[in-house]
């Protein structure tokens, strides 16, 4: 799970930063370690084609481009996190393209979508109570580690 990223590439960061700069660098921490999750579910983009399609709408045109540009969006957003001079609008751009995912979430557990094996006989409803958190977590995690402007804080 990408997601199992997150913390264990944050903790593993603060301890280098901590070692080489003498000091906690908890939010450029926080966005390496958010830059290393984007750049994991993007490639996921290019491995899981079939059950990422499954999570689009049939509705929906281009789907195949949708998934493609979404990842090629997500590993280029993730790399920007940590360029000082577009951090914040990078975090803006992550928090928006955070919030328009989460309709696609709920609509692949409605119909079961399990994206690895590209079927629908994923976990269903259930997961939206794990998937609906996990991703204001995401959110508020890419705001105070990229978005919060503070005088003291060091990026």
């Amino acid at each position: 799970m990408p997601e199992a990223l997150l913390p264990i590439v944050f903790l593993i960061s603060l301890i280098i930063l901590k070692i080489v700069t003498k000091e906690y660098r908890f939010a450029l921490a926080a966005r390496f370690a958010m830059t290393i999750m984007l750049l994991a579910t993007g490639i996921a983009h290019f491995v899981y084609v079939k059950g990422m399609l499954l999570m689009i709408p049939e509705f929906i045109p281009f789907r195949d481009m949708i998934v493609y540009t979404t990842g090629i969006v997500e590993i280029i957003a993730g790399i920007l996190l940590l360029v000082p001079r577009f951090q914040k609008k990078a975090g803006v751009f992550i928090i928006l393209f955070f919030v328009l995912l989460l309709p696609f979430n709920i609509y692949a557990t409605m119909l079961h979508v399990d994206m690895e094996k590209a079927n629908y006989e994923g976990d269903g409803l259930q997961y939206l109570w794990y998937r609906i958190p996990l991703q204001l977590f995401f959110i508020a995690w890419v705001y105070f580690s990229a978005c919060r402007s503070s005088k003291k804080a060091k990026v």
